[in-house]
């Protein structure tokens, strides 16, 4: 089984290969100096396309694509993601690339002013998806401690009308006519940092991340700033399933492709702390869709630890997961969790990391 993995850094995007089911080699940088924030490996089509969205600094950002595994990119004639003239707005960073799982071509597009794009031809240009731009909350979101940024695109695998998004400190969203309507879907989940009386709002919730399983399309599972939720009706109500880790704040939440009961979540201390807990990198497991959570440590460095891994910087696929930290280390696991190697170290600042089997 051959897999590769990609690395979206501070400064560059980094390949690393895997040839049957060996150790990931990783590959001289791409994009030297420039930041990596999205990533997306579209393996529908007779070839894989990877797309990068990228942040030229000055020049602002952009999607790239490539149909060779990376050798040669392209980039579209003029600015493949850019709000109409209308909206007053300004593109600060593509913070999400998926590709859909139902629509041959259609790749999706999160962004920074919170909004959703969609491309009809793969990747190479988009349009802004007018109806949750002029959703009737929008006048009062407020941005995250990382922007307005619109960073979870959760298309369903078989309903083409059905997808849902998650922005920061906005909330999670769900439309059922293909992105022409929308509406919110926070119900349960707790936001202790508003007022007694005001802690459970329709929209304000700082919302890390969300995950599904294709095979269970109706279940999800998120990590808000308090607290790991999970939803059996795609969003329309949540109970908390975090009582059982030692921490509840984190950012990333992936489920694992392969088990639609497995999940892992990488805890820190606190908001306020935002270190790992004991100072150690700690991936938890749930195998029983977040009811009971165990940590796992094996392979992961011993000596005292202080860096985080964001909200995009942990993926599962086929091949095993894996996470990036923000001191530049990757992390790879074939034995769902049990166990870690070192992929890579002395990277910039890891943003996301996606791995796709080839």
């Amino acid at each position: 089984m051959d897999a590769l993995l990609a690395v979206g850094t501070r400064k560059g995007l980094f390949l690393a290969r895997s040839r049957n089911g060996g150790r990931f080699e990783v590959e001289p940088v791409r994009f030297t100096t420039v930041a990596v924030p999205s990533v997306a490996i579209d393996t529908r089509g007779p070839a894989p396309r990877l797309l990068a969205g990228i942040e030229y600094g000055h020049f602002g950002p952009s999607v790239m694509w490539s149909d060779d595994l990376g050798e040669t990119w392209r980039e579209a004639d003029r600015p493949p993601v850019a709000f109409p003239e209308h909206t007053g707005a300004t593109l600060a960073k593509v913070w999400q690339l998926a590709p859909s799982p139902t629509e041959p071509g259609v790749v999706w597009a999160g962004a920074e002013p919170a909004a959703l794009f969609r491309s009809e031809d793969g990747g190479v240009t988009f349009s802004l998806v007018e109806g949750l731009w002029n959703h009737p909350s929008r006048p009062m979101w407020q941005p995250g401690g990382g922007g307005l940024c619109l960073h979870t695109i959760i298309p369903h695998p078989v309903d083409p009308e059905r997808i849902a998004v998650a922005a920061s400190a906005v909330g999670f969203f769900r439309s059922f006519d293909g992105g022409a309507s929308w509406e919110t879907a926070n119900k349960n989940i707790r936001a202790p940092f508003f007022p007694e009386g005001a802690q459970y709002p329709e929209f304000g919730q700082c919302v890390h991340k969300v995950a599904a399983h294709p095979e269970r399309p109706e279940r999800l599972f998120l990590q808000h700033h308090f607290g790991v939720y999970r939803s059996d009706d795609f969003g329309g109500s949540w109970r908390d399933i975090g009582a059982d880790l030692p921490s509840d704040f984190g950012f990333p939440i992936v489920v694992d492709p392969t088990r639609p009961d497995t999940l892992y979540v990488f805890p820190l201390r606190a908001d306020m702390d935002r270190t790992p807990l004991d100072h150690r990198y700690q991936v938890f497991r749930s195998e029983d869709a977040g009811a009971t959570w165990k940590g796992f440590t094996h392979g992961l460095p011993d000596e005292p630890v202080h860096s985080a891994v964001l909200r995009d910087a942990m993926c599962a696929g086929e091949a095993g997961v894996f996470f990036g930290t923000r001191d530049g280390e990757v992390y790879g696991s074939q034995d769902h969790g049990e166990s870690w190697m070192l992929i890579a170290k002395h990277l910039p600042d890891v943003l996301t990391v996606r791995v796709a089997v080839l």
